[in-house]
């Protein structure tokens, strides 16, 4: 075995001249960090455990709650669909319904006068109010009458003179008429004497004329009214002069009582008004006011104009009304129906009831009882299990006794006519049906419903809204039909749903 230089032991010599080692430092004592880190380990695991459970729980008892939340809804939903609608509901009416054209109009006097002086003079008073009715005949105004009174007296003076002068002319012809028969004067002083005797007789013609041209003057200081009628407001009051010539009134007198009305129809339904007027039928012409809604007065149709308007291609008629309540008023608008015919025993619903769909138009017809397949599931669940559905057989929780029961049934209508804010119906529904005219879009067919009776019911007050040819005719129709439908309390006729 080989030994290296360098591991060969060295002499005495030679390990004292090295120096000595320096004296090792102990080293400090260990921490015990290990046991640490494993307690800090040991305590995030917890923590993380403890985060997972609470995620986990939390998860759970949202699940949960979700879970509980469906089915509240579910149950609200089912409620829901099972908790009949409020609807507002209205009797189908059979009445006499008026078919008329529409036309707007305008109110004109049927009588209107402008008075004015036929003499200049001063104008001494005015006899009436503004606004006061005047009959025909009743003085208004006065003007100075001294101007032609004098120019009477005058004439009849100058009338005098020459009736004096006449009588003097007729003997002097009468003188002259023996002389020449006598053979004493020739024939043409003769004559002479007759012509001027002629011109005296002439003379007094026209003193007499001239008389009672200054009386006539004297009558027209004395301004009366032509016509029964209203004053306007005065033009000229007393104290000033007025003359013939003059282009503005003293004031305007307006016949209201009767009134016309002017209005205008298309020339397509000419042919049709006409051929009513040629067969000797009096129309029966509505006024109306502006919105349609409040019935003023009922006239009648007194003429069609000669011609058609061109520009706008109508032709004009006129009505006549007697105004007794002073409802209309000239210069007016107003909305006119013309009445062509009365149709009896129509059925009238309001337009707010008819509904249109794919199947074409209809309306939500109330029916009294449970819905067909509620029926049917009541049945099955009774031969099936022995016992009534218990939802359906139940009394309220307060122990007050279910009332009657509703659901809609759609039905098909077939439409005539839509007059205003009432439609005429050919076919599809009975007289005495209820209709539903609001809540359609929550219906669903046979869904169970509430009624609440409605306003715009057939039989009242909004009869006289559809054009009935006169208020003691509307006053009638709206009478006869509430007595067919029923109270507003009451569940609508023909709930029973059974049609012939």
């Amino acid at each position: 075995m080989s030994v290296s230089p360098l591991d060969a032991p060295k002499s005495e010599h030679e390990q004292a001249a090295l120096p000595a080692p320096d004296a090792q430092k102990a080293l400090p004592a260990p921490h015990d960090g290990g046991s640490q880190k494993n307690a800090g380990g040991i305590w995030r695991r917890v923590v993380l455990v403890l985060v997972l459970l609470a995620c986990c729980a939390f998860g759970y008892w949202r699940i949960r709650g979700n879970k509980a939340d469906a089915a509240k809804e579910e149950q609200k939903t089912a409620a829901a669909a099972n908790r009949a609608t409020p609807v507002t509901v209205a009797p189908v009416a059979a009445k006499t319904m008026p078919i008329y054209f529409t036309a707007l109009g305008t109110v004109t006097a049927y009588n209107s006068v402008t008075i004015k002086s036929r003499v200049d003079g001063q104008l001494l008073s005015v006899n009436v109010r503004e606004g006061q009715q005047v009959k025909q005949g009743q003085v208004l105004a006065m003007i100075d009458p001294r101007p032609y009174a004098a120019a009477v007296a005058q004439a009849e003076g100058q009338l005098a003179k020459d009736e004096a002068a006449a009588r003097n002319n007729e003997a002097e012809a009468n003188r002259y008429r023996s002389l020449y028969e006598a053979g004493v004067v020739s024939k043409e002083t003769e004559q002479a004497q007759i012509s001027n005797s002629g011109q005296s007789v002439g003379t007094l013609d026209a003193d007499r004329a001239a008389i009672q041209a200054a009386k006539v003057n004297v009558a027209y200081t004395r301004i009366t009214s032509p016509i029964n009628g209203v004053v306007g407001l005065r033009q000229v009051d007393p104290g000033n002069i007025v003359h013939a010539a003059d282009s503005t009134g003293l004031i305007l007198v307006t016949q209201l009582q009767p009134i016309s009305v002017i209005f205008t129809l298309p020339e397509d339904q000419l042919p049709e008004v006409l051929k009513l007027m040629r067969a000797g039928k009096k129309l029966v012409v509505d006024a109306y006011d502006r919105n349609q809604s409040t019935h003023l007065a009922t006239g009648s149709l007194l003429t069609i104009d000669n011609q058609i308007d061109t520009t706008t291609g109508t032709v004009k008629g006129k009505a006549v009304f007697d105004n007794k309540d002073g409802a209309l008023f000239p210069n007016q608008f107003v909305n006119v129906r013309l009445v062509l015919e009365e149709r009896e025993n129509s059925l009238v619903i309001p337009a707010a009831a008819l509904q249109t769909g794919a199947g074409g138009n209809f309306v939500y017809v109330v029916k009294e009882g449970n819905p067909p397949h509620q029926a049917d599931d009541k049945k099955k669940k009774t031969d099936g299990d022995g016992a009534a559905a218990p939802e359906e057989e139940a009394a309220p929780a307060s122990g007050k006794p279910a009332g009657p029961k509703y659901y809609v049934q759609v039905q098909n209508v077939v439409v005539d006519l839509t007059e205003g804010s009432q439609i005429i119906l050919k076919s599809g529904v009975n007289a005495g049906d209820s209709v539903v005219i609001d809540g359609q879009e929550k219906l669903k067919p046979y869904g169970k419903v509430a009624p609440k009776q409605g306003q715009s019911s057939a039989g009242s007050s909004a009869g006289k809204r559809m054009g009935s040819a006169g208020a003691a005719r509307s006053k009638a129709s709206s009478d006869t039909t509430t007595s067919q439908a029923p109270q507003p309390t009451a569940v609508p006729a023909g709930q029973a749903g059974s049609r012939p």
